[in-house]
């Protein structure tokens, strides 16, 4: 004796009882909710990143500030001031001409390169009673100071 086969787009596994679909419920959420996330905790990476991009920033705005004196902003009329006894070297920068600190005034500023000997012929050209030239070459930019002792 041989077994029927099952109808078409039954499962031949089924226990015999029929599967019906099931009615959708008024009101009901087509889908299950979504459990809240949970809330992020502040760990010890997250705090010394924020500490790393604050010290970085800090440093950039730090070192801004500080290179606005350095001679390179130096304008004629400018007085500046001798931060090192180091005749090479002598890291002026630029002060109020009401400071105590204010030791020179910019007679004249050119642009360019210039030894020794040609920066005191250009300071003779363009400021007559100058009495110090200051060359700053190998930067982004070379230029030369005419300086004259200031007094108030």
């Amino acid at each position: 004796m041989s077994t029927p086969p099952p109808p078409q787009g039954q499962n031949p596994f089924a226990q015999g009882q029929p599967q019906a679909p099931y009615p959708p419920q008024q009101g009901a959420m087509p889908y299950a909710p979504v459990p809240e996330q949970p809330r992020r905790k502040i760990t010890f990476k997250l705090v010394k990143n924020i500490v790393i991009v604050l010290a970085v920033a800090g440093a950039a705005i730090g070192g801004y500030i500080a290179s606005r004196d350095d001679a390179n902003t130096a304008a004629v009329g400018d007085c500046m001031h001798r931060g090192s006894g180091n005749d090479s070297n002598p890291d002026l920068e630029v002060v109020e001409c009401s400071s105590s600190n204010a030791q020179y005034i910019v007679l004249a500023k050119v642009e360019g390169s210039f030894t020794s000997l040609t920066a005191d012929s250009k300071c003779e050209e363009k400021a007559k009673d100058f009495q110090y030239s200051y060359v700053e070459t190998g930067k982004s930019n070379s230029f030369l100071l005419c300086l004259k002792d200031y007094s108030k």
